[in-house]
């Protein structure tokens, strides 16, 4: 099916840039951070030797526009209102391409799908989950991860992979409570 919107210009990759912590909770240029992850996925697909198909970037370009995780449903209906199709394999063949790749991540809590900020950069996601508007940041892991593997460590046991979801309320939601 063609996609009746075209996608915007390809930036030229910056991996220098990270986004910040917290971007989804603060005011910030929010077409070139989109713009800037689109760019890494392409350089990052393309240097994997896959490929970023129509249906898969606009899959990441949905879960861009918010700094929100979606269900796989939410995904689909959007991609469905973009002519790509209304079978669920579509949806979610497109984001486990992307959590494959490092490109999106699962919020296991919501049982839902965030976009990567940090493509391409080994991580351990930190997920800031606002229990108001659903706002999804990822932190850096920096001062999370080493004190996991210390306490690992005490236990005698060796962490492979970690996923940390905290909850709580983004600066918007607390200020309205």
């Amino acid at each position: 099916m063609t996609n009746p919107h075209p996608a915007p210009p390809k930036p030229v990759p910056n991996p220098a840039r990270t986004p910040s912590p917290g971007l989804a909770f603060r005011e910030h240029d929010h077409t070139t951070c989109a713009l800037d992850i689109l760019a890494r996925a392409e350089a990052l697909t393309g240097a994997a030797g896959a490929r970023l198909t129509p249906v898969r970037r606009r899959t990441l370009e949905i879960l861009l526009e918010a700094h929100a995780a979606l269900g796989a449903y939410e995904v689909l209906d959007r991609l469905a209102a973009d002519g790509f199709g209304r079978q669920p394999p579509v949806a979610y063949r497109a984001l486990e391409f992307l959590v494959e790749h490092g490109l999106a991540h699962r919020i296991r809590r919501m049982n839902a799908f965030a976009a990567c900020m940090h493509p391409g950069e080994a991580h351990q996601p930190v997920f800031l989950i606002c229990r108001g508007c659903n706002a999804v940041a990822e932190a850096p892991a920096g001062g999370v991860r080493p004190a996991l593997d210390a306490a690992a460590h005490l236990a005698g046991f060796t962490v492979e992979r970690a996923s940390i979801e905290a909850l709580g309320l983004c600066p918007q939601c607390r200020a309205a409570a």
